[in-house]
């Protein structure tokens, strides 16, 4: 009876920490949407200069708020989706279209909206942008600025963006799903550190616990592979700085490498990656809804280099993409706007098979 009352009293004390927590974060978010959402809920910018401007140009998209009608292109986007590279999102784009049962107009396709930017490729599917982010802090902080901007210009209201990626794993088995909690640089500081105006300046690097939590209830038994959350760590660089000794330089020994990566392992970090600083700091300021989720492709603790064969690595890497589509479709179902998608009058029955029929007619040509 006695061990009954410790458990019962240790999951009420489990409740009113969560609640305290809760709390806590409600808090912090109706002060920061004070500043960075009008009263109809749309995005607002902390900068004041964007309202004195003729117009905004966001180069490295491609787009302008003078030559773009930007509402009338983006105004109904409610998931803006993040990853490496542009065949990736472009891969993930055919899929969520299939997934969510988005009809294309009779004779069309879909198109990089962002092509001749040269830099980033963007893909829309009704109220989801897919688009690629390059590769390390600077290339996602650049496009991150734009497209935060994108959803003040297109007037869009509360939206979510997530990252879709990969990573190297701590203690955890290649192809496992990983859920980011906390991210950390690799100081193991919770933060993004920039120097503005000579000045440094730290944002915290805080993603939306509410959409972890929802994000890890969307895993399945059913699924042939483990998916967790943790704190992830973020490096500038993919060689030194996690400690890997396959580079071209390396100054210290697999003794020193192991001893930081269990440092990390006791520390509670799941994986590496070189995005989730920026992003979630980026994304909390805007106060927007973020999360990321990514797939390991090795286990740290036991190698360097990624050994998995490129075909294991595309069956990888589509798991991330199968959760985030779960939330996704739960999202517009519960706004019920999943029958509106799959009624669009359209005569493509496959985009996917459309899209090898064009190609085996221009191969002819």
């Amino acid at each position: 009876m006695a061990y009954q009352g410790e458990q019962k009293r240790d999951t009420a004390n489990s409740l009113n920490v969560k609640q305290l927590d809760d709390q806590s974060e409600e808090e912090e978010r109706s002060e920061t949407a004070k500043l960075t959402r009008y009263n109809d809920g749309s995005v607002k910018l902390r900068n004041p200069n964007i309202e004195l401007m003729d117009q905004d140009i966001l180069y490295h998209l491609a787009l302008g708020s003078g030559s773009h009608d930007l509402h009338e292109m983006f105004g109904d986007v409610k998931f803006v989706c993040m990853g490496g590279t542009p065949k990736r999102m472009e891969t993930f784009a055919h899929f969520i279209m299939d997934e969510i049962g988005y009809k294309l107009p009779a004779g069309t396709q879909l198109q990089d909206i962002s092509a001749f930017s040269y830099r980033y490729s963007m893909y829309k599917v009704g109220p989801v942008l897919s688009i690629s982010h390059g590769m390390g802090v600077p290339s996602v902080g650049i496009l991150l600025h734009e497209l935060i901007k994108l959803m003040y210009h297109a007037k869009v209201k509360d939206p979510i963006f997530m990252r879709i990626g990969t990573c190297g794993g701590i203690g955890v088995e290649g192809g496992t799903v990983v859920i980011t909690e906390d991210a950390y640089d690799g100081l193991l500081r919770n933060s993004y550190e920039l120097a503005i105006l000579g000045k440094i300046v730290h944002r915290p690097a805080i993603l939306d616990k509410r959409l972890v939590r929802e994000l890890k209830s969307l895993a399945t038994q059913d699924d042939p592979y483990d998916t967790i959350s943790g704190k992830t760590m973020c490096t500038y660089d993919f060689y030194e700085g996690q400690g890997r000794l396959d580079g071209a330089f390396c100054e210290f020994t697999e003794t020193d490498k192991m001893a930081y990566l269990e440092k990390l392992r006791d520390f509670g970090v799941v994986n590496i990656e070189m995005e989730c600083t920026i992003f979630a700091a980026l994304t909390h300021y805007a106060g927007i809804k973020a999360a990321i989720v990514c797939v390991t492709l090795l286990d740290r603790l036991k190698g360097d280099q990624v050994m998995a064969p490129k075909e294991v690595m595309n069956e990888w890497q589509q798991r991330p993409q199968i959760l985030v589509s779960r939330l996704i479709k739960k999202h517009l179902a519960q706004m019920g706007q999943l029958k509106s998608l799959a009624s669009t009058p359209s005569s493509i029955k496959s985009p996917r098979r459309f899209k090898l029929v064009q190609q085996e007619s221009e191969a002819h040509e």
